[in-house]
């Protein structure tokens, strides 16, 4: 590998890449194993889905890890704990089995994608963290496209078994970060990163405007799907091939959106996605053909790729020490909502579907005037855009 791609910018490329090669496969073979390999029923399904998401919620002892390792060798780690954790699931084919393989490959996920975020924000110029972060969703997308399609292939015409597939996928993550951790240097960290928990009065709008991101990602994930299949009817190939284009779409367009954002600011950029998921999930609550219900999943995939200008705003606003405690604290947030709305909004699902999505469309419209907040030009002190002249001017950091 020459000097010229043994970058930074390389690195988190090479993170983007392997991590959906791991737990693509791992997320496409999960419902088939679990009844097929494991008998699991909708109870156990539930449970693992539960532990799925505590190391999200849990993300904040990252910054605790950073006592003792480098973050840049921590994601090399998480990789490696992802790939395993993925390479060994088809071994235990039964329920405590399954449970331990998903908390070994979510711990690894999780913490990637935290400290995968905090080196972005770090180790890139805020002119050009949103183009970069369009161009690493490009990335996720053309390996999540690849491993669904080698997943399809291995077990519709080549019949290989479960655990065989898993083991191939997850082996390659391991190599890719076996890869990484020889091949890279050791790159300087622009700030010495707080080794303590951070929690600013400053940040409140980010806190915010992540808390809602993450609650209308879980009723797009939980609940979106589940209206296609239960209401409409589709197949779990149709649903793949929804799954396959909302990935060719991040693989062709979220690099322009990520340049397009950079361009035209973060509030804009949010104004646009925040509309659009109005009516996206008021569209859910009322659709009633199963074409034009495909057409806002693929609507509602495609406003995944603005939530970029949420942490553009924060590298933006952010003293630059405190990026990787905040990006642990952030996580965890977003994953208040995994913890809460799926079994809470399951219970008003059985009573009115509509009513979910509703509650969807609030979420959206709260976060719309939430970013009317965001400043023409955020910068530490100017953190926040208040529509009284008095109080435009900009405040001191605390």
């Amino acid at each position: 590998m020459t000097d010229r791609f043994r970058s930074p910018q390389t690195f988190l490329l090479l993170i983007a890449f392997a991590m959906p090669v791991a737990f693509s496969t791992w997320l496409a073979l999960l419902n088939n194993f679990a009844i097929d390999g494991a008998g699991f029923t909708g109870k156990e399904i539930g449970i693992l889905q539960s532990l799925r998401e505590v190391p999200g919620f849990l993300a904040f002892t990252a910054v605790f890890v950073l006592l003792f390792i480098r973050e840049q060798r921590f994601a090399v780690v998480s990789l490696l704990v992802l790939g395993v954790g993925v390479a060994i699931t088809g071994f235990f084919p039964a329920a405590i089995g399954l449970y331990l393989t998903t908390i070994l490959m979510s711990i690894g996920f999780h913490y990637l994608e935290t400290i995968n975020q905090s080196l972005t924000l770090q180790w890139l110029p805020k002119e050009q963290t949103a183009h970069f972060m369009g161009k690493a969703m490009a990335v996720k997308g053309a390996a999540a496209v690849l491993s669904f399609g080698g997943v399809w292939l291995l077990l519709d015409y080549f019949s290989v078994a479960y655990v065989w597939v898993y083991l191939l996928f997850g082996c390659i993550a391991v190599l890719l970060a076996i890869l990484m951790l020889m091949a890279f240097p050791q790159f300087q960290d622009g700030h010495e990163q707080q080794k303590k928990l951070i929690l600013k009065r400053r940040y409140w709008l980010f806190y915010l405007l992540t808390f809602f991101s993450g609650a209308r990602r879980q009723i797009f994930v939980v609940f979106a799907g589940f209206l296609m299949v239960e209401k409409f009817g589709y197949s779990a190939g149709q649903i793949a091939l929804l799954f396959l284009f909302n990935h060719f779409f991040n693989l062709f367009f979220a690099s322009r959106i990520g340049r397009w954002i950079g361009h035209i600011g973060e509030r804009h950029a949010l104004t646009i996605e925040y509309v659009g998921l109005f009516l996206v999930f008021t569209g859910y609550a009322l659709v009633s053909d199963a074409d034009i219900a495909a057409v806002l999943y693929v609507l509602d995939h495609l406003f995944f790729a603005f939530a970029i200008a949420i942490r553009t705003y924060f590298q933006k606003i952010a003293s630059p020490e405190d990026i990787a405690s905040t990006a642990g604290v952030s996580f965890s947030i977003n994953h208040i909502a995994a913890v809460i709305l799926p079994a809470a909004l399951g219970l008003v699902w059985l009573v009115s579907p509509a009513v979910v999505f509703y509650l969807g469309a609030a979420l959206a419209l709260a976060s719309l005037l939430l970013t009317q907040l965001i400043p023409n030009k955020p910068q530490q002190g100017n953190e926040i855009r208040w529509f009284d002249s008095a109080a435009t001017a900009q405040r001191p950091a605390s």
